[in-house]
């Protein structure tokens, strides 16, 4: 009997899941053929605006698809919030007996942590953006999808949008911990949501490139795997960016991640989240330190870099 019901509860899962795709696909195709321009009679110029209103539409789409898998998967939730909070609350707390009695400085090491569990907690929900693209050509939707009269770029554009929603959908419940790590509730956490978004967008971008580029879901793991904890732990989030030593300097220099981390902490409130007395530790090149825009800019730069790589191996790819 148990195994009658698993059964039946898996088959109601799948059944659901692919009507999901099926909602989106002529979601999708709908807002090809409504008022792309395709008309008789109609020039080309005319057609445009039509086209531009599909592309909307679809970007649309797939941002709600995204928005609703998210607000769908409790567990995934949950685990979110579990995850970083080890991190803070174990990770940081042991490293605070460790470094506070010998540099008066850092005093709490778990304030100086947070903007790194901060973009811990933005990275999964994004990446898992990019992992759905693997699955939906295993499953075969992104194929249904792709004869949609809709260009590829909205495609990948509403992908990102959903997956960077889901991300700061992911980080406030962990911004809503600051106060317990010696971080004051100000105005200020309302421009480190924004930039989380920004950042959850990169994130996102990086993973629908390498989804773009692995076709085997196992193959899109270990890349992803691979590239993401190293980036996260040079990136200035564990320890100090400036006055490392030798390559080690260099490294974090030029990881984008650096940037990213930086400027959530110098947009964090309180004292204890630059460490090092108050002073901010981030990376810098010779005399000049990039400011909070310059870095924000430098996360735009990357995302967009990713995306428009993206969409030129998805055009020509699929």
């Amino acid at each position: 009997m148990r195994t009658t019901e698993t059964a039946a509860t898996g088959d109601a899962a799948e059944t659901a899941d692919a009507a999901d795709r099926a909602d989106a696909t002529d979601a999708v195709t709908d807002a090809g053929m409504a008022d792309t321009g395709a008309r008789p009679g109609t020039t080309e110029s005319a057609a445009r605006p039509g086209r531009l209103v599909a592309d909307l539409r679809a970007v649309r789409v797939l941002w709600e698809r995204e928005v609703i898998r998210f607000s769908r998967n409790r567990l995934r939730i949950a685990m979110s919030v579990i995850m970083p909070m080890m991190f803070l609350f174990v990770f940081g707390t042991g490293l605070n007996s460790a470094v506070s009695g010998q540099h008066d400085a850092m005093s709490d090491f778990r304030a100086f942590f947070f903007p790194g569990v901060l973009l811990m907690a933005v990275q999964a929900p994004a990446m898992a953006a990019g992992a759905s693209i693997v699955w939906d050509r295993q499953a075969g939707f992104l194929r249904q999808l792709l004869v949609a009269p809709v260009r590829r770029a909205p495609l990948l554009t509403g992908t990102c949008l959903g997956g960077a929603t889901a991300g700061v959908g992911y980080a406030i419940p962990v911004l809503c911990l600051a106060g317990l790590v010696g971080v004051p509730y100000r105005p200020e956490l309302v421009l480190v949501l924004g930039e989380l978004g920004l950042i959850a967008f990169a994130f996102t971008s990086l993973g629908v490139l390498v989804a773009v580029c692995a076709r085997r879901p196992e193959t899109f793991q270990i890349v992803i795997g691979l590239c993401m904890m190293p980036l996260l732990f040079l990136s200035g989030a564990v320890f100090p960016a400036d006055g490392l030593p030798g390559w080690l300097g260099t490294v974090v220099r030029v990881n984008p991640l650096t940037y990213a981390v930086d400027a959530l902490r110098r947009t964090l409130p309180g004292a204890g989240v630059t460490g090092l007395g108050g002073r901010a530790a981030g990376p810098r090149w010779g005399d000049w330190t990039p400011s909070v825009a310059a870095e924000l800019g430098c996360v735009a730069a990357l995302a967009a870099l990713a995306l428009a790589v993206a969409t030129y191996r998805f055009s020509r790819s699929e």
